[in-house]
């Protein structure tokens, strides 16, 4: 067992939220901690590009800002140098692991040279993460994808971050061109894991407990992140838990309550009214998406005209409260 990443006393897998660019901010990583359930978050990318000041650029990471949940940072950057002062940086800012980006699909980030498109080149793949591992004292590991057009490169790009000395690799197994489809290829996550002599942390797909299970058995890897399943169910990783443990979990409306409201409070002060809107119906669509008696009212959400974050909150709570029994959601007797 990896001493970064512990089983529970049940047997639990370690559990990780994932970093996600976009919907995956502050607000929401506040929010779901306000939940809990997870090992440790990941926070958005920080870029590291070759012309940045790495100091201000550090800036915007807070180690503590979700605790007790500890939260790691994740680099993406292809600069030697930079990358290894950037992680310096942030290992003085108190990071307790950093991780290494090469699986952003985004194409103003690969025409960069970072991101996914490391994976063109194992060979400077190797030499990225080896400049991060060899800059700080703290663990160092990766997260990649299983390719950039295709998997040709598949093995070569695993053992050359295995050889850089990072401590683990978390696997999306799709390629950059597939983006987020189809299906994540989960014997990719197999295969790796029996070409490692590292840990290996699993990722795609992961919308519930039986498909953690699955992804358990399957592939054997010794860890799960997840992202977009938190965003449609952000229980889900309490009912995994609950799986482990035996005993029974029951989302509370108030517990629902409050994670919608702190995402609310938590959002920047720089994006108000309809900007913030847009942000909520993101939030709420993704969530009435995962189930289906509140996806028939999925549309009256994104549809809202409303321009008022107040309003709109108001708006959608009762849609989610007439329903929240339909996720097992209870309310608490008062």
């Amino acid at each position: 067992m990896s001493t970064l990443l512990p089983r529970d006393t049940n047997g639990c897998p370690f559990l990780i939220l994932a970093p996600m660019e976009g919907v995956g901010d502050l607000a929401f990583r506040k929010a779901m901690a306000s939940i809990g359930g997870f090992d440790e978050a990941v926070r958005d990318f920080l870029r590291v590009p070759k012309n940045g000041h790495v100091k201000s650029l550090a800036s915007v990471y807070e180690p503590n800002e979700l605790a007790p949940i500890p939260l790691a940072a994740q680099l993406m950057g292809s600069d030697l140098e930079l990358m290894g002062e950037m992680a310096r940086e942030i290992e003085r800012r108190g990071a307790t692991r950093i991780d290494i980006n090469c699986g952003c699909p985004s194409n103003t980030v690969t025409g960069k040279g970072a991101g996914s498109s490391l994976l063109k080149e194992p060979g400077f793949l190797h030499e990225v993460a080896k400049s991060v591992v060899k800059a700080v004292s703290i663990p160092v590991t990766l997260k990649m994808r299983s390719g950039y057009e295709d998997i040709s490169l598949f093995k070569e790009n695993l053992l050359a971050a295995e050889e850089s000395g990072v401590r683990y690799i978390t696997l999306h197994p799709r390629t950059k061109v597939e983006g987020y489809t189809p299906p994540a290829r989960w014997d990719l996550i197999a295969e790796a894991k029996q070409l490692l002599k590292i840990p290996l942390v699993g990722n795609g797909d992961i919308l519930n407990v039986q498909d953690a299970l699955l992804m358990l058995k399957a592939t054997g890897c010794d860890a799960l992140m997840i992202g977009r399943g938190s965003i449609i169910n952000p229980f889900i990783f309490h009912e995994i838990r609950s799986h482990f443990s035996g005993v029974p979990f029951h989302s509370r409306w108030e517990d629902l309550l409050r994670y919608f409201n702190v995402y609310l409070a938590s959002m920047p002060p720089e994006v108000v009214g309809k900007a913030r809107v847009s942000r909520l119906k993101q939030l709420f669509g993704f969530f009435f998406k995962g189930n289906a008696a509140l996806l028939e009212k999925r549309s009256l959400i994104l549809t809202s005209q409303s321009t008022d974050p107040n309003a709109f909150f108001e708006f959608a709570l009762p849609l989610l409260k007439e329903n929240m029994q339909l996720r097992g959601c209870k309310k608490t007797k008062t």
